[in-house]
Formats: C-alpha cells, structure tokens, sequence
C-alpha cells in the first residue's frame, strides 16, 4: 500500500476573504501561502476560479497566478481550475501561453465543467455565448491542440501557447469528467474538499476505463481534502467552526466572508443545515497532527489517490500557514 511518504502532497487556495480584511490583503496572503508552500515542499498550488462570491477572491485566476509566479522561484502553480464554460479556449490557451512563456515548466491548467457562480453571474460572465456544459469535451480538445506543436497550415495559432505543452487535469465532481479525463488519458482531481459522496465512483471509473496518451501512460488521480490541523483536537475543532460558518453562510445564500471561530455552533444552525454542512465536509481532516495522519492513512488506504490537495478556511492566517507546516510533518513522519 502507498505511504503518506509516497504520495504527493499539493494546495488548492480560494484566496478567502475574512470579514474583518480587504481583498488586498487576502491577495497579499495568497501570495505569503505559495512562498511558504515552495519552502516547505508541497509540490503545487492551485488557484479555484469562482465569481460573485464576496468571500473569494480568486476569480481572475490567470492573473493572480502571474503575481505568485513572480514572487516565487519553483513551485508549480495552476488552476484548480478554470470553469472553462466561462470562456473562450483560444483565451485560455493564450493566458496560459502566456503564463509558461514567462515562466518555463512552472504553469498547470486543470479544467472544470461547472460555471462556478450562479446563473445571474454565468450570464454575465457569457455576455450571450450559448456555451453549454455538454460543449466541455470539445472545448478541452480545442485547448490541448493549442498547446501542440503547430501544424502545417493551422489556421488559428495560439500566441503564446502553441507548443508550450501546458500540462492539462480535467476536474470534477460527478462521473462527467472522470470518463473524459480516461479517455483523453489525462490526469484527474476529484472535488471531495466540497463534493465527497461520488469520489469512489468516479476514480473506479476512470481507473477502469483509462486510456494511455501521450500525456498519461498510467492514470494519475488527486482528491481534495479539507483540512484544520493545530496541536491539540480541541483547538482544531475549534477552529473549524469558520469552515463551519463559511459553508453555513452559502447554503443559506449570505456572505461567504470568513468569521471568526466560535466555542459551539450549537444554535447557529438547524439540524438539516447541520447534516449538510457535515455532508460538505465529509472528507475533512480536523485534528491534531496524530489524529489528521491516522485520517490521511484511511482516505488513502481506501482510495489509494496519487495526491491529497489540500484546502483550509482557518480564520487566523498565521495558523493557517501553520496547519501546512503540520501536513508537511505528517508527509514526512516528524
């Protein structure tokens, strides 16, 4: 069985926004994460494109991955991902381009199938495309020829992008996207950080009917996972009631600011908002260091992942900085 050793530890940031912050300073952090990230060894951060969402503040993606690149030396950075319904791919394949232009094996583009908003914001976002979700497999063959090697004659050059072979993950949530990412033979990252209940599925899926390409020769899968970790289980748990709040705010359609951790969430929700929150939540590691290692060698023994990317809505960012240093020691048994 793989090891917590062996396997591939890896960040996806929403650059959260708390209520007592502006979105600059949440830039700013984001920045501080992904230099804390490359000393500490993880081997990416991803970025999570999402609109009108005032506790997010990741929704330019590209351009927010053009100032971590700047800012860092190594780490690999990407999206995680870009809601390619969104947008054009010939965009996207420039942004990108663009982005492994300036900085050479560095750039990772995942794609997700969803909008990543409401439908108020999607069709603002549109301004009248009639881009649909079943118009994704196409889409992501129009971006992978992009990043080829240009063809005799091609009629549309992407510049930048042609030729620089821009690694290309698809994302998802449901079975959509794993039978896609098997048969274009590329890597696959399951959304379980908010979207748990189809994981095995999906991985059985795209295990079993994977294609070796010229990207994969084996499948490669990489799930999500929600993490508090702090030095003791009550201090974590503790903190977790921001996640906490976080979620309850978007199921009732408020404010997705984070707040600040309460003693009990013990009359702030109801017990069918309790039961969802937990159902959003059911991958989560919360704990100490002990306690979060023994929940990564079940996630792994189950589905025995490649990668865990990891997410955390800890208020304070200073330990939040620190539940990294704490996953980072359980990968490597300090």
């Amino acid at each position: 069985m793989r090891s917590l050793q062996d396997t591939k530890f890896a960040i996806l940031e929403l650059a959260p926004v708390r209520d007592d912050q502006s979105v600059q300073f949440s830039l700013h952090h984001a920045l501080e994460l992904a230099q804390h990230a490359e000393q500490l060894g993880y081997d990416r951060l991803w970025l999570a494109e999402h609109h009108n969402m005032d506790g997010i503040a990741s929704s330019a993606t590209a351009v927010l991955l053009g100032y971590l690149l700047a800012n860092t030396r190594h780490l690999k950075l990407g999206s995680g991902g870009i809601m390619l319904p969104n947008h054009a791919p010939l965009v996207v394949a420039e942004q990108f381009g663009t982005l492994a232009t300036l900085y050479p094996n560095r750039i990772e583009l995942g794609l997700g199938r969803a909008p990543g908003t409401d439908q108020v914001t999607m069709r603002a976002l549109r301004r009248g495309r009639q881009e649909t979700e079943d118009q994704f497999p196409q889409d992501v063959l129009e971006i992978l020829h992009y990043f080829k090697d240009a063809e005799p004659q091609q009629r549309i050059v992407a510049t930048p992008g042609q030729g620089t072979h821009v690694p290309v993950w698809l994302l998802g949530s449901s079975l959509f996207s794993a039978q896609l990412a098997a048969k274009l033979g590329l890597p696959y990252s399951f959304a379980s950080h908010f979207a748990p209940r189809m994981l095995g599925q999906a991985i059985q899926l795209y295990r079993d009917n994977f294609e070796p390409s010229e990207y994969l020769d084996r499948p490669y899968v990489s799930m999500g996972v929600p993490t508090v970790v702090a030095d003791s289980d009550a201090e974590a748990q503790y903190l977790a009631t921001s996640s906490y709040q976080r979620v309850l705010g978007l199921i009732r359609g408020q404010s997705l600011k984070l707040k600040a951790p309460i003693n009990s969430m013990d009359g702030l929700w109801s017990p069918a908002e309790k039961m969802s929150v937990d159902s959003f939540y059911g991958m989560a590691q919360i704990g100490s260091v002990a306690t979060v290692k023994a929940g990564l060698e079940n996630l792994l023994a189950k589905y025995d992942v490649d990668e865990f990317i990891f997410t955390c809505d800890i208020y304070d960012t200073q330990k939040r900085l620190r539940n990294f240093d704490l996953l980072m020691q359980i990968k490597n048994g300090i």
